[in-house]
């Protein structure tokens, strides 16, 4: 038996987030047996805290989708902080974590009543030549695109940037016309005066199994990481996710010292034991 804890990520009410599974003190789990694991839970994300392999790190974690292992990923990155110190462990810095994950090392800082992440560096950036593929698989026209570009992180992010959040609100995918795009992520200003900046959405190819994540922590950080080096978002701002889905995700994205940090709030909604 092994301590578990289901966790919501990027809100401060349970169920209106983004829901991770965690599974403690994961020693002697099989590749296969966590794969196994993920699968059943059913659930975006589920990770495996494990002993540090990295004298800098305090942790290691391993992300699994219901069919992959990902290198990295933004709310199982703060969900899995969260319950890594809400089961009594200890971090060598007070007011900081550092995460080994397959993406490196990954620093995870206290923002007040919140935990933020730093981004980590793409993958793959800069513009995307097919945009009439990407307005195919949006279902939308090609005009209605302002920008896009690859924001791969890990998970293969390609983000589109519409002229409102109501565009991005409208968007009903059509997902037999993804064809290379594995993940993508449509993001569009709310007017001004509003209590968050930015709606994004997420669209995930699951090897075939289409779907909306509610709440993206690895699709916001490079977001961020194109629209505030752009001059298009402020330093500092608040996105909104998972509203289609009768969610109320906040993501908070600011830059500093050079860095792009993604914060949210973490709710653990179910504790106790796995038998694996």
């Amino acid at each position: 038996m092994r301590t578990f804890s289901q966790v919501d990520v990027f809100t401060d009410e349970f169920t209106k987030g983004n829901a991770l599974a965690v599974v403690h003190d994961a020693e002697g789990l099989s590749t296969a047996e966590m794969a196994a694991f993920a699968n059943w839970t059913n659930l975006a994300e589920t990770t495996f805290l494990l002993p540090a392999t990295d004298p800098a790190a305090d942790y290691r974690v391993r992300i699994f989708t219901v069919s992959r292992e990902l290198p990295f990923a933004g709310h199982p990155t703060l969900g899995s902080a969260h319950a890594w110190l809400t089961a009594g462990n200890t971090p060598r810095d007070p007011d900081r974590l550092v995460q080994e994950c397959g993406a490196g090392l990954v620093e995870v800082r206290r923002d007040g009543a919140r935990l933020a992440f730093a981004a980590p560096p793409l993958l793959r950036g800069g513009p995307v030549e097919n945009v009439g593929d990407l307005a195919a698989a949006l279902a939308i026209e090609p005009e209605e695109i302002v920008d896009a570009q690859w924001a791969d992180n890990g998970p293969g992010w390609v983000a589109v940037l519409l002229r409102s959040a109501a565009d991005v609100l409208a968007v009903r995918p059509d997902h037999q016309r993804f064809g290379e795009f594995t993940g993508i992520g449509v993001v569009g200003p709310h007017p001004d005066g509003a209590d968050v900046a930015f709606e994004v959405r997420a669209f995930v190819d699951e090897g075939g199994r289409f779907e909306e994540d509610p709440v993206t922590g690895s699709l916001n950080a490079s977001i961020a990481q194109w629209l505030i080096p752009a001059g298009i978002a402020p330093q500092t701002y608040v996105a909104a996710q998972g509203t289609v889905l009768g969610r109320r995700g906040r993501v908070h994205l600011s830059q500093a010292g050079g860095e792009i940090w993604v914060g949210g709030n973490t709710v653990v909604g179910v504790t106790g034991q796995v038998a694996l």
